[in-house]
């Protein structure tokens, strides 16, 4: 299964759908299109999702950074999107993706990685690659 890239004018509808907040931003899931495991959550502006759309690379945008963020730029783990929905409010999308390497800069798997029990929160994902490896930190 592969991402079809719309058309400049069809991406313009789609991005019409799009209801960004008063910061101009999205919420985006980005999930897993195999498993259905949710990797992580990031937020889009027009820019970022048009891009998304347009190339088939994940591009979110940074809000400590005020700027573009092209998943992979600096730890090579990229997502592929495979597929983007958007839902019935207009202010949230589902990213469908493939995932090279690990999607959480923790070096896990997923970002969702702390699970809130009686008992606290318990780690339930050790990482599988150190961020100094995916960051030369």
């Amino acid at each position: 299964m592969s991402t079809q890239i719309p058309d400049p004018a069809m991406r313009a509808t789609l991005l019409e759908r799009a209801r960004f907040n008063a910061d101009g931003l999205i919420t985006a899931v980005a999930q897993d299109h195999q498993t259905g495991e949710v990797l992580m959550l990031a937020w889009m502006n027009r820019e970022a999702l048009d891009e998304t759309l347009a190339t088939g690379r994940m591009c979110y945008f940074s809000r400590s950074r005020q700027k573009l963020w092209r998943k992979g730029e600096t730890s090579g783990q990229v997502q592929t999107l495979i597929d983007a929905r958007i839902d019935c409010d207009g202010d949230a999308v589902l990213l469908l993706v493939t995932q090279d390497g690990v999607a959480c800069h923790t070096g896990r798997r997923s970002c969702f990685y702390t699970a809130l029990r009686p008992e606290g929160a318990v780690i339930i994902a050790e990482p599988l690659v150190s961020p100094e490896t995916l960051y030369g930190a």
